[in-house]
């Protein structure tokens, strides 16, 4: 069965490589319990939001996430955003054990997401249990904890990661496709008081816990989102959207009443699939409960926590500085011939080469490997692997780049879809940089690219086909590249970020981060198919119904676009039932079509014309079209 081996990948996975010790840096403690090695995050590593409190002596235990980050100060943009991605396809060549074959996307990559921060009144700083959605009073960043603003009052944060998983190996759903989860990352940690949640749930999921489900063909769960939940990422092939390499697929993330949604409409074959994070969906918090004997979650829907998308829109127990951004999970294949039983790579042997695998137990590129954080910087990831770094062999040996627009938001006040205005590169790389290197207290020792990196991907924009304006990501020469802004200098200098610890902050180095700069690419134009003639309805007697004539729209764009009610002039009504298919306050699919029907009763003798005015978020926000009768 192809989906054997991500089950034993996410069920029995053995834990190698040492605990995190008790302290971070200088600070007050922070439980070793927080990081036991049965946690949910040190299992599944990759899946989870990189947690700047996950440290011993200053060593991150992590992974790297190079990221670009969106920001507009627009209502609506921390809580909505709209993609369009190109799934990358994989080369002809295929790999080989000792390295000489081709590179495919599990070897690079295995996962890439898009975010946006959440409320979690259980989650950290654990400080009050209230957490009002979708609003920018949420924003507490001061260092001082004697201001209203405080960071270590901040309401209860998480962080949703859209996650989007390559076929091909054992972190795989399959053999052939790709496939993608909705996860968001809690952490049951008091900030305030330093202090851990029970040891029943530390114990058995640790402190930083994950909601997770598979975007689905019906939008149900396959299983409870419930971080207790023991299933929660066993894919299933039935139920689950698998797409397929090269699929041009649209992203539409937005609040809802029920809960946070995601949509994703796969462009290439016509198919959809969504997940809600919602009550019915059994996502869920874990009770934050110090004193209790045993771990317990509470049902809770799932809402953005911001209005808007900027520099002070963050996470604050998150290494990143982000709310709204895209970022490839890197660092996390080496090769591996054998590999024993408890996981640990035999041939070649290195201290890094742990939860490895065989080649036996992939479903389909039957070479073995190890996915464990690349500590040394010496894996697949670090080298010309990537799409770009060889334009004459690029095609036989490397995979498509990851290829996305910028993402447009839907503004809370009824208007066209917008771009996010300015934008920054950021990367985590001295969160995971030797210790005895880099201090991530100072800074001091951090460097960009991290030392035994071969070669580090950055981000560069070009124009696809249809003229519109992507990023990718891998190296400079990816064809078409218009500007890879400055190569890997692109994430710019040391950002230093403040923590709430102990009733105090702390400040770490954890990341690069670029300035903010305006976005080098413009938002698409977007507008409806509309009828270009009069739509005719004849002579009709006074009193009398017409008989229904359609107006037909189309929507040709790659973007969902929200329709608002139909305005008619008096005389003209909109037919009820099988006739009308258009949402009165819904979305017109990406390539959707929909009609209204419409019928004429004149109320008396002589030309009854008008128009009917479509009403959307589209470019041209409302539009008419002529209606044309007689009444006899």
């Amino acid at each position: 069965m192809k989906y054997t081996a991500r089950r034993r990948l996410f069920s029995v996975l053995a834990i190698t490589g040492c605990l995190i010790a008790a302290t971070i840096f200088a600070s007050p403690a922070v439980s070793q319990a927080s990081w036991n090695g049965s946690s949910f995050c040190e299992r599944h590593e990759y899946l989870c939001t990189e947690n700047a409190f996950n440290y011993t002596s200053g060593k991150h235990i992590g992974h790297d996430e190079p990221s670009l980050l969106f920001y507009s100060a627009t209502p609506g943009a921390g809580n909505s955003s709209i993609y369009n991605l190109t799934l990358p396809k994989d080369p002809p060549k295929l790999p080989k054990q000792n390295g000489a074959g081709g590179t495919f996307n599990f070897q690079l990559h295995p996962a890439f997401w898009f975010g946006m921060a959440m409320c979690d009144t259980q989650s950290f700083p654990e400080f009050s249990s209230t957490c009002t959605p979708d609003t920018d009073a949420n924003i507490f960043d001061n260092s001082d904890p004697n201001a209203a603003d405080f960071i270590g009052e901040h309401p209860g944060t998480a962080y949703m990661e859209m996650q989007f998983y390559p076929p091909g190996w054992v972190t795989s759903c399959d053999g052939k496709h790709w496939c993608a989860a909705l996860t968001i990352d809690s952490y049951n940690f008091d900030a305030n008081t330093n202090t851990d949640n029970n040891s029943a749930c530390v114990n058995s999921i640790g402190d930083e816990t994950v909601n997770f489900a598979y975007i689905t063909k019906s939008g149900v769960s396959d299983t409870p989102a419930d971080p207790l939940n023991p299933v929660l990422i066993e894919p299933n092939p039935r139920t689950d959207l698998l797409m397929n390499p090269g699929d041009s697929i649209t992203i539409d993330m937005h609040d809802t009443a029920d809960g946070f949604e995601v949509v994703l409409y796969d462009n290439t074959t016509h198919r959809k699939g969504s997940m809600k994070a919602s009550i019915a969906n059994g996502f869920a918090q874990v009770k934050f409960a110090p004193n209790d004997s045993s771990c317990t979650s509470v049902p809770y829907a799932f809402h953005p926590m911001y209005a808007t998308s900027s520099v002070h829109t963050r996470v604050p127990w998150v290494a990143h500085s982000y709310n709204i951004a895209f970022a490839d999970e890197i660092g996390h294949f080496d090769y591996c011939a054998s590999v024993d039983s408890s996981g640990v790579c035999l041939q070649p042997s290195e201290p890094d080469l742990l939860q490895c695998f065989p080649p036996s137990d992939s479903p389909r590129i039957k070479i073995g490997g190890c996915f464990d954080v690349d500590a040394d910087f010496d894996g697949v990831s670090y080298n010309l692997n990537w799409p770009g770094t060889n334009p004459a062999t690029d095609a036989k040996f490397h995979p498509a780049p990851i290829a996305f627009t910028s993402p447009l938001l839907n503004p809370t006040a009824q208007g066209s879809l917008q771009n996010y205005d300015m934008s920054a590169f950021e990367a985590d790389m001295p969160a995971i940089e030797p210790s005895d290197s880099c201090d991530t207290k100072t800074g001091s020792g951090c460097v960009n690219p991290p030392a035994g990196a071969a070669f580090y991907p950055f981000f560069s924009i070009g124009n696809e086909k249809s003229g519109a304006c992507t990023w990718r990501f891998g190296g400079a020469g990816i064809g078409g590249t218009l500007n890879s802004f400055g190569d890997v200098q692109q994430y710019g200098s040391l950002l230093p970020q403040i923590y709430p610890l102990s009733g105090a902050t702390i400040t770490k180095f954890d990341d690069f981060r670029s300035t903010p700069a305006s976005n080098p690419c413009d938002a698409p134009s977007m507008d409806l198919t509309l009828p270009s003639r009069p739509i005719s309805f004849g002579n009709v007697r006074v009193g009398k119904t017409s008989g229904i004539r359609t107006l037909k729209i189309a929507n040709p764009t790659a973007f969902p676009i929200t329709l608002f009610p139909l305005t008619l002039p008096s005389d003209y009504h909109l037919a009820a039932g099988k006739q009308t298919t258009c949402p009165p306050n819904g979305v017109l699919a990406p390539g959707g079509k929909c009609q209204y029907g419409i019928t004429l009763m004149p109320t008396m003798a002589g030309p009854d014309n008008g128009s009917a005015t479509i009403s959307s978020n589209a470019s041209t926000l409302t539009s008419m079209v002529s209606l044309v009768g007689t009444g006899k």
